[in-house]
């Protein structure tokens, strides 16, 4: 009949509209900046915060269908807010699975996976709807086309030499950050030891070992069996150790831990956490493994979001930096926003100068300012990148 749609019309119709808003409204539902609130900056905090080279273990921006070098309306991470908030070196890490309904507590392996649904609303290539190694691929392909579109603000950071051009350029005046890709999880393996040099090849520096649930390398903090290292976990980790990337402990159950300590000649990090001694939740470790991580050189990244700090504002996120110096050493503890990752947070990345303001305010040392704001990163970094 004239003036009727057919269905195959209207289906196109939703189809369009469903590939156009609907990865948008997703990320906006989860990736919030709360209303908070907190100390406006003294002239002295401005001053400081200027003078800070700041570094970020963890954020999940290249997960979503944003352009990063464009200021976005929504989530917590590009590269003119990171502009805007004097961060000189971010780690962006790749998502490639998440449970549906994941939690803190116990999570499957079998559940639905919620990657695989965001990967087909974001028109990612079909050869990434069914590997998390491609997937994984794909958005440090993102970062790779950044570093080549805009080399004058952002360049990827590849070992320490990389490194240490980026900060003599910034000592120079230059606004240009730098990014160093990872892995939230291992699962991005696809259960072969040899895509570890396939990824590394790709940029990959530092590797998580779990995510929200057990995984052919071992157990999860919140997944069902607790257990350690298995056999292909523990191959993993010495081929790892092996390419001088950095293993990050973030998601991995007490066992795995404990026994990547005890294998690893090369510290850890913990990249986005919070002290369980502090935030008694299921999402942190326990303070005895987080100083062993610690006595062995690691590092801690402290998030933003409640289950890490128990309140998302900025008081408690300073208040777990002020338990973790005092637990571990003004050394061992950095920032690990666990930006853009399905977190509500009291700040992006752009006003991280109400962190500066609120240690200044709690009588931080400037030193401890300066360290847990990017120099830890900047000295682990420089250490434990390949050389060359």
């Amino acid at each position: 009949m004239k003036g009727v749609l057919s269905p195959l019309v209207i289906l196109a119709v939703l189809i369009g509209l469903f590939f156009t808003f609907a990865p948008g409204l997703f990320e906006s539902s989860t990736n919030k900046v709360l209303p908070a609130d907190f100390r406006q900056p003294t002239p002295a905090a401005i001053k400081l915060h200027q003078s800070l080279n700041i570094g970020d273990l963890h954020a999940d921006s290249t997960l979503w269908q944003r352009d990063l070098l464009k200021r976005g309306d929504r989530g917590h991470v590009d590269i003119p807010r990171l502009r805007e908030g004097n961060v000189a070196v971010q780690v962006f890490t790749t998502v490639t699975k998440s449970p549906m309904g994941m939690n803190n507590v116990q999570n499957s392996a079998d559940a639905v996976d919620t990657i695989t649904f965001l990967a087909i609303a974001q028109r990612w290539p079909v050869t990434t709807w069914k590997s998390r190694k491609l997937r994984a691929l794909h958005q440090a392909s993102v970062l790779h086309d950044i570093a080549s579109r805009a080399p004058k603000e952002f360049s990827l950071i590849m070992d320490r030499g990389d490194l240490t051009k980026l900060l003599a350029a910034r000592a120079s005046g230059s606004q240009i950050i730098g990014g160093i890709i990872g892995t939230e999880g291992s699962h991005a393996l696809d259960g072969d030891v040899a895509a570890i040099d396939e990824l590394f090849n790709a940029g990959f520096r530092v590797m998580s070992l779990q995510h929200f649930f057990d995984n052919k390398l071992g157990g999860s903090l919140h997944g069902l069996s607790g257990d350690g290292l298995t056999e292909f976990g523990r191959d993993a980790v010495d081929r790892m150790i092996e390419k001088e990337i950095i293993i990050d402990v973030a998601h991995s159950s007490h066992a795995v831990v404990s026994d990547v300590l005890a294998r690893s000649s090369r510290p850890l990090i913990v990249s986005h956490t919070g002290f369980y001694g502090h935030c008694q939740s299921s999402r942190n470790i326990s303070d005895e493994l987080m100083q062993k991580i610690a006595a062995a050189g690691g590092l801690m990244g402290v998030g933003y979001w409640d289950s890490a700090v128990c309140e998302a504002n900025v008081s408690s996120i300073v208040s777990s930096i002020r338990y973790g110096i005092d637990l571990v050493g003004e050394d061992h503890v950095a920032l690990g926003s666990d930006f853009d990752g399905s977190v509500a947070t009291p700040l992006d990345t752009s006003q991280l100068i109400r962190l500066t303001t609120e240690m200044l305010a709690r009588d931080f040392t400037e030193t401890e300012i300066r360290k847990v704001m990017g120099e830890n990163i900047l000295q682990f970094m420089t250490q434990n990148l390949p050389a060359n």
